[in-house]
């Protein structure tokens, strides 16, 4: 009996083992459905970064790299000032690198760029033939190249050009000359920019379209360049003939350079080379360095000198008589130039061109930017009223 009673324990504990197996199988639905929840939870999890990228799809995104040739001079410094602070507040990244005048560094900061995986490369050339490589090793990395302000000669890897109307530029620069010479034989001195930038072919062109007329008809009489008055009665000059004469008058857009060659052309002038003197200079820094060269000479009785950019320092030299008149670029207006070409290349759209200049291999399609003659009479109006400068910058103004 004692056994029989053990085996028939045995058998209820095995059936309450089963009872409490079975009220367990019963509450397997809810971890089923904790299961459920927990796998679906990471789906909505992977959803969530899906809609963060959907939602910046309307903002600006990309990179930009930038390179100007030179610190050295403020038109530069403006420049990267405008770039950085209008890009940056567009929502795109922006790197910007000087070359500081060599072709090498040029070079090598457009790899380095190429290397931070710009998309849109704006370059301003210190040698426009040099940097052709840079242009093509930017083009091999799929970045798209725009020369901005200098033109990038020989090779097909530029995009697009952003300018202003250059011809216009040596244009108006003689035209101020000519429309303030009267009689005949007043003399002229021609000066250029670096050999090594297209832009001085193109300034120099443009002067000599207007200048040449008068230098022919004998108003005025050519003082330091052989190679010009050997040319003085042919209106329109071959690259090989400007670069002959560029070659005599050059000051490599160097301060130095145009004052060490003003002092050596008047060494060399005559009494009667000078008096009444008319100066084509090719931009703000060098007529400032020219004219303080030529204020000193006691035979100039009176000098006229052009020039180009609408330098602060300039501005000052024109409201104190220093210097005779300026080209007003506004590089507000190129700098957003270039930027919405830059963005539209970003968007894979094309930028709305306006022009072309061959660059000895293609037209390369040209965005290109008005252009404004400054003297004393129009200062206030066109660089303190347009906002480009306060009127607290200066001293003398009325």
């Amino acid at each position: 009996m004692k056994n029989a009673r053990l085996f028939y324990l045995l058998i209820v504990a095995l059936a309450m083992m089963a009872l409490v197996a079975c009220g367990g199988a019963a509450t397997t639905p809810e971890p089923e459905v904790a299961e459920a929840v927990a796998t679906e939870a990471p789906a909505e999890e992977a959803e969530a970064p899906a809609d963060e990228a959907e939602a910046p799809a309307d903002a600006a995104s990309g990179k930009v790299g930038i390179v100007l040739p030179t610190r050295d001079e403020p038109r530069w410094v403006q420049d990267e000032t405008r770039f950085r602070e209008a890009l940056e507040a567009a929502g795109y990244e922006v790197e910007i690198l000087f070359s500081q005048g060599d072709s090498a560094r040029e070079r090598s900061n457009v790899e380095d760029l190429i290397t931070q995986g710009v998309q849109v490369l704006i370059i301003t050339p210190h040698d426009g033939t040099a940097a052709a490589a840079a242009a093509e090793a930017a083009r091999d990395a799929g970045v798209s190249v725009i020369s901005y302000d200098r033109l990038i000669r020989d090779t097909d890897a530029v995009n697009y050009y952003v300018t202003f109307d250059s011809i216009a530029v040596g244009a108006q620069q003689a035209q101020f000359l000519v429309d303030n010479a009267e009689g005949e034989g007043n003399p002229l001195y021609l000066y250029a920019g670096a050999a090594s930038d297209n832009n001085a072919f193109i300034f120099f062109e443009g002067a000599w379209g207007v200048l040449q007329p008068k230098i022919a008809d004998g108003t005025f009489r050519i003082i330091n360049s052989d190679e010009a008055v050997a040319l003085q009665d042919k209106a329109e000059l071959s690259r090989e003939e400007m670069a002959g004469i560029i070659g005599q008058v050059t000051t490599n857009w160097d301060f130095n350079t145009a004052k060490n060659l003003a002092e050596a052309n008047l060494t060399s002038a005559t009494a009667e080379d000078k008096g009444d003197v008319f100066i084509l200079a090719p931009n703000d820094g060098t007529a400032r360095a020219i004219a303080d060269v030529f204020a000193t000479d006691t035979d100039v009785t009176s000098f006229l000198v052009t020039g180009q950019d609408a330098e602060q320092a300039s501005v000052q030299y024109i409201i104190d008589g220093r210097q005779s008149m300026t080209v007003f670029k506004d590089v507000r207006t190129l700098v957003d130039d270039a930027i919405a070409a830059a963005t539209a290349l970003l968007a894979g759209d094309a930028p709305n061109a306006t022009g072309a200049y061959n660059n000895g291999v293609i037209d390369v399609p040209a965005i290109q930017s008005p252009v404004v003659t400054v003297t004393q009479d129009n200062l206030v109006e066109a660089l303190i009223d347009s906002g480009y400068y306060s009127a607290d910058d200066f001293t003398g103004l009325e």
